[in-house]
């Protein structure tokens, strides 16, 4: 019965959401309430397993979140984001899609999905006429949405890939290690597919563009008018609504003395934590008496290389970089705003914590254990597969790449000891099948359809196809890594 009772608690939890616009904490906390109370927790055991399940979880990513989010938040109020894109559009010319679903999925996952997007955007409208008259657009928004989403779920310290990894108890550094490689893969080979895909004729600019945006065929200014009437191209003329979000993104707002320090000293927030933690975790596979391990230290090496410390020391030089170019208030700010994205996170993450922790009360892990069972081989891949599925059914239905993982992998923890793959293989799957179209239940897409200036038949064609297509490429990586692991 238990099985039953937690499909019901699940299929409630989305209904709540979809159906009645119930705020996901509500929604997951019901559901949780729900199934202790349906398979004999009891009242006492419902709320033990809620509040213990809670307060593990927050052990394992909570500071990891909050130090990421307020790194974001000050990397933006610096404006490192944006120089990085503009470098990055100067320098690779018509390879800029693929440079930028890499650095959207390798370097920038600390910075919130919803600020990527809205840094993201203006750059790619501007440069569009110029990658490709007819298709530029579209191939720089794929880019975009595969890229940010690649790095969400796959790249320490994105939100869903340190949630999945601490809900599964895989160590930090070992999903970066295996994840970094899937996601930077999983970006350019999609980005490379979707080129293609556009080549075919997919993309009808007349109704994938909103007509209202000045980026829409019929308006002299857009690739798409340019390209019909053998104009040379030009940027596309601004609408109204750019001009305004251009306005907010405009250099003059960031200080002149954050502008002119170097790039690489802005990025530093991000890069020193990746090297840190990829450093302590190759420490770690090596033998104590190795000549690198003992001229570090190896408890230096794993103090620095735990991801909390890692994070720690990237906030405190985005803090200090912030400090000394934005001044006090402006930092205050900027770190007040990643507050606010924080608790939120934080809830949600929790709560997936506490679901775990009641589904492992209801006894349903002995029940699991059968269908997870892997001795080797074939068993495992099915395994994978299920997790994929898993997860990819939930974003789905939920229409949030965080909840779906986390959800997922709440599920899947209580029993990945006994499927006989190694834990962080799972995290992957999870990870890869929560990419799965990303489609109009989601906020993202609505942001994303009006920052680019597309249709809803647009911004389908363009995220919910990449992140699809980003979700199937992924998964013969993850299946591959299964069989070696």
């Amino acid at each position: 019965m238990e099985v039953l009772h937690t499909a019901i608690a699940i299929l409630a939890a989305i209904l709540l959401i979809i159906r009645f616009k119930v705020d996901p904490v509500i929604s997951l906390i019901i559901s949780s309430v729900y199934l202790g109370l349906a398979t004999g927790v009891g009242y006492t055991g419902t709320v033990t397993a809620i509040t213990t399940g809670f307060g593990e979880i927050m052990a394992e990513v909570g500071l990891l979140i909050g130090f990421g989010v307020l790194t974001g938040s000050l990397l933006q109020a610096t404006g490192t984001f944006r120089a990085l894109v503009e470098v990055i559009a100067h320098r690779v010319g018509g390879k800029l899609p693929y440079a930028m679903s890499a650095a959207l999925a390798t370097i920038f996952p600390s910075i919130y999905v919803d600020v990527q997007v809205v840094l993201a955007s203006p750059m790619a409208r501007q440069a569009a006429p110029v990658i490709d008259k007819k298709r530029g657009l579209p191939w720089l928004a794929g880019a975009i949405g595969v890229g940010i989403f690649a790095g969400y779920v796959f790249v320490v310290p994105g939100l869903a890939a340190v949630a999945v990894a601490g809900l599964l108890d895989v160590p930090l550094g070992s999903y970066l290690v295996l994840g970094l490689p899937i996601g930077l893969a999983t970006a350019l080979l999609t980005t490379l597919l979707f080129r293609l895909i556009l080549q075919t004729g997919y993309w009808k600019p007349a109704t994938d563009i909103d007509e209202n945006e000045a980026e829409h065929p019929d308006n002299p200014g857009h690739a798409a008018f340019l390209a019909s009437h053998q104009v040379d191209a030009q940027p596309a003329r601004r609408s109204g609504a750019d001009a305004d979000l251009d306005e907010d993104l405009a250099v003059d707002d960031v200080p002149a003395k954050a502008l002119g320090l170097p790039l690489i000293v802005r990025l530093l927030p991000i890069l020193v934590p990746l090297v840190l933690i990829a450093t302590g975790t190759f420490a770690g596979l090596m033998e104590p008496d190795n000549p690198f391990v003992r001229f570090l230290g190896e408890y230096r090496l794993a103090f620095l290389g735990d991801a909390n410390i890692a994070l720690f020391i990237g906030l405190l030089l985005a803090f200090v970089i912030g400090r000394w170019s934005l001044g006090t208030d402006a930092t205050g700010d900027a770190l007040s705003s990643g507050f606010r994205t924080t608790g939120e996170i934080l809830l949600i993450t929790g709560i997936g914590g506490s679901l775990g922790a009641v589904i492992t009360e209801t006894g349903l892990e002995g029940t699991l254990a059968d269908l997870f069972s892997a001795d080797a081989g074939a068993p495992a891949l099915v395994s994978i597969l299920l997790a994929w599925v898993i997860a990819a059914v939930l974003h789905f239905a939920i229409g949030s790449v965080s909840v779906g993982a986390i959800t997922a992998a709440g599920i899947i923890a209580p029993v990945v000891a006994s499927t006989g793959v190694d834990p962080v293989v799972i995290g992957l799957a999870i990870a890869s099948g929560a990419m799965f179209a990303l489609h109009v239940n989601s906020n993202f897409f609505w942001m994303f359809k009006s920052l680019l200036g597309l249709s809803t038949q647009g911004a389908l064609k363009t995220l919910t196809a990449t992140t699809s297509l980003g979700a199937l490429v992924s998964l013969p990586m993850v299946l591959a890594l299964g069989l070696v692991m």
